[in-house]
């Protein structure tokens, strides 16, 4: 029997390619998130603003099938240095990209005796600072420590969950686009993501969802923590 995938953020960009491959593959989808332009019979969206930790902690899943749940939604915030921007602002971060995340997780494989495999999409800014992006690099090394510890947990009770947090390299997203167009006297590294785009050096959405696929698949082979380059298709 094909697993239940859960996805969030599939309104565009990797969220929306991941949705529509595991759709292809016959799998039974469930989107998550605030909006959604999917037509499918397999297709089901529970509408969410990840925002909304009350919002969040509604979400009820199936724990009588084999399920996974990708962590894909996430938000980068103001392009502009920490003291510059508001608080509210950077903690709308850290609640989509760590806190939804935990708690999401914690719904997801708790009270259940299903083997369940957990992906969050990570990001180099986990491990490298990147001026203007304080509240995006925190939340993503936080989402890093917390699956693993978690990972580790699991082990430590001898239960089947599998977790992995996968840096994906940079994609051509509708997120690129908007870091492209950000205030190069805010942004130092403007740059460097113009040029990763002039020379052609952006990952596909397709191309990413498929690693993601076959991480799924051959997952026992891979650390928690990788980057998606080295996952074999």
């Amino acid at each position: 029997m094909n697993e239940i995938i859960y996805i969030t953020g599939v309104s565009k960009g990797l969220g929306k390619e991941m949705a529509m491959l595991f759709l292809d593959k016959g799998h039974r989808v469930v989107g998550i998130g605030r909006s959604h332009d999917i037509s499918h019979d397999k297709f089901e969206f529970i509408s969410c603003d990840l925002a909304d930790l009350d919002q969040v902690k509604a979400i009820a899943f199936d724990h009588h099938s084999p399920a996974v749940l990708i962590n894909n939604a996430g938000l980068i915030g103001p392009l502009n240095r920490f003291l510059d921007a508001s608080v509210s602002s950077s903690l709308d971060v850290l609640t989509v990209n760590t806190l939804a995340v935990m708690q999401l997780t914690h719904a997801f494989l708790a009270n259940t005796e299903q083997k369940r495999t957990v992906v969050t999409i990570s990001s180099g800014a986990a491990t490298r600072s990147i001026p203007g992006w304080a509240a995006y690099c925190a939340s993503k090394a936080a989402v890093d420590r917390f699956m693993e510890t978690v990972q580790l947990e699991c082990d430590e009770k001898g239960w089947p969950h599998r977790l992995f947090s996968a840096s994906p390299g940079v994609i051509d997203t509708p997120m690129q686009e908007a870091i492209r167009s950000a205030n190069p006297t805010e942004f130092s590294s403007l740059t460097t993501f113009i040029g990763l785009n002039e020379n052609n050096e952006l990952q596909s959405p397709e191309e990413i969802a498929q690693k993601v696929a076959s991480l799924i698949a051959n997952q026992s082979n891979y650390p928690c923590l990788l980057h998606l380059r080295d996952v074999v298709d």
